[in-house]
């Protein structure tokens, strides 16, 4: 692997969550266009080793980059600007119900710094025509299905062009047909270049779209993991 091309490098990590070490000396490295299951039995580390990644716990010991980032000299300011790398897709969508598409796409981009409105509109419209919902645009929430609604956060995760995408169960609400699309959506993601780890529990999601795995198991991280 290229190191130029690498953007998650996890080099003897151990994790903590309230004090108790949940994965220790773990090692991990993705590249840009690595598409990479995480999996693991509820309560193993999956979510602890995501926070880490987006900076929502420090490491305990070891050295860590992601996106450019050193996690080890990680202050509260630098958060922001590392999450600006980062898209984070969650199980439940984390829509804004009370307005529209459009609306909840602006309040991100405006969140991140955005302030020209032709600027925006333009990003938007390509982020949507990314997930295939370009004419859902002034749609509510309320009327799209979960897979829309799903889509709709990954294009929100895309807008400002991020290395990663951090997807934690992110088809965990979905029917098996709609997981699939989302899947897929994901993995063309990664093919054209921005890194995909999800995380699920859905094994044969999986064996529908063999990609490299690992795995939290007995307090350690296990890598290339074959089911």
């Amino acid at each position: 692997m290229i190191l130029g091309d690498t953007v998650i490098t996890l080099k003897n990590v151990d994790i903590y969550q309230a004090q108790q070490l949940v994965l220790s000396n773990v090692n991990l490295q993705i590249s840009k266009d690595e598409f990479v299951f995480l999996i693991g039995q509820t309560g193993s580390g999956k979510s602890s080793l995501l926070k880490i990644l987006y900076g929502d716990l420090p490491i305990g010991s070891g050295e860590g980059m992601v996106a450019g980032f050193d996690l080890r000299r990680l202050s509260s300011k630098d958060i922001p600007y590392l999450r600006r790398k980062l898209g984070i897709v969650f199980q439940d969508f984390h829509l804004l119900t009370d307005r529209s598409i459009e609306k909840n796409l602006e309040f991100a981009l405006r969140a991140t710094g955005w302030n020209d409105k032709s600027a925006i509109e333009h990003r938007m419209l390509d982020v949507l025509e990314k997930v295939g919902l370009r004419s859902k645009f002034k749609k509510m929430p309320h009327e799209l299905s979960g897979g829309e609604q799903q889509r709709i956060v990954i294009a929100r995760a895309l807008l400002n062009n991020p290395e990663i995408i951090l997807a934690d169960e992110p088809t965990g609400n979905l029917d098996p047909e709609t997981s699939q699309e989302i899947l897929l959506l994901l993995k063309e993601i990664s093919r054209a270049g921005t890194a995909v780890l999800m995380a699920t529990h859905d094994y044969q999601l999986i064996k529908k779209l063999p990609s490299r795995i690992i795995r939290t198991l007995d307090g350690s991280l296990q890598d290339q993991v074959v089911l």
